[in-house]
């Protein structure tokens, strides 16, 4: 099977719909090989209608091989770890030599956001005031956390960021230690890919008040100076949120996740809706520019003062 030259959203979705038409063949192929000789950009779409297909041909006992993967393909596969769950055959860069370009210019482009180093200098300004906030409020969150509840101080949280590489993304924890074990338990009250419940019994007291002022999200600095997210971009899933995604919904993965963004500004905790959270996420993308990242922080200031803000 040979992939174009660029594997974004159209072309992703025709990827996906060829591989499984093989698979329904009866009965299917024993192999498929992907020919990656003509492919230099791979966007988030592309990563999401592969790693469907890799789900799908592992169910049905097919093996998936890449060939001929040129270095900037490579190295989203590095990037996002898929260098170590895909099938890889003559590939023109070795896997050491991939995860050095994973770091440096051989990523795509996917927006013109994650190569702005304005947008990088701001975030890694904004990131260090930031934690310096953080370390001057640290003592009375961390004493009024322990007081409250058993557990630690940090809450880290798997999520997925840009081209859908996994990072740990770090709160002061608002919920009770066993929270996670405690989640399908508690009704969800929105729709689709990710979860939400107004009154869910695992937040603790102080960790309401944390969350109502988004005290909680403090942390995230480190993570905005790491490079995991940026002060502004689109919101941050967990992984089985993406793993519930079509192709389409994947093209939320082209930037940086952020701190704030439209979800945070127009959506808020109103938002019952997946699709909702993905137009905005788009719309963001569309609409981006670093004056509108500007205007985002300053209404995502004035939202911390209306008490009726809620948390995401």
């Amino acid at each position: 099977m040979q992939l174009p030259p660029r594997l974004t959203v159209l072309e992703a979705i025709n990827f996906k719909q060829a591989c499984q038409q093989v698979l329904q063949n009866d009965p299917p192929p024993e192999q498929i090989f992907l020919d990656w000789s003509k492919t230099t950009f791979i966007d988030s779409s592309g990563v999401g209608a592969l790693v469907t297909n890799v789900k799908a041909t592992r169910s049905r006992q097919v093996n998936l091989i890449s060939q001929h993967v040129h270095p900037q393909v490579m190295a989203v596969f590095s990037m996002t770890g898929l260098d170590k769950i895909l099938q890889i055959q003559s590939i023109e860069i070795s896997p050491e030599l991939a995860s050095t370009l994973a770091l440096d210019t051989q990523l795509p482009e996917t927006h013109p956001s994650v190569r702005s180093w304005v947008k990088r200098a701001i975030d890694i300004l904004g990131g260090t005031v930031g934690l310096l906030i953080t370390g001057i409020l640290f003592v009375p969150i961390a004493l009024a956390i322990k007081i409250n509840s058993r557990g630690p101080i940090f809450f880290g949280q798997t999520r997925c960021g840009w081209l859908g590489r996994k990072f740990t993304m770090w709160k002061f924890r608002s919920m009770y230690a066993d929270a996670e074990s405690r989640k399908s338990e508690i009704q969800n009250q929105a729709s689709g890919a990710f979860f939400k419940n107004d009154n869910d019994p695992r937040i603790t007291k102080v960790g309401k008040f944390l969350r109502r002022t988004s005290l909680d999200e403090l942390p995230q600095f480190w993570n905005v100076v790491r490079g995991d997210m940026s002060l502004v971009g689109t919101r941050p899933p967990t992984p089985d949120e993406v793993e519930r995604y079509e192709v389409p919904a994947w093209q939320r993965l082209d930037v940086r996740p952020g701190m704030t963004g439209e979800w945070q500004v127009y959506g808020r905790s109103r938002i019952r809706n997946f699709e909702d959270v993905i137009e905005l996420d788009l719309r963001y993308q569309r609409n981006w520019s670093l004056r509108y990242d500007i205007k985002l922080i300053l209404r995502t200031i004035l939202l911390l003062f209306n008490r009726n803000s809620g948390a995401v």
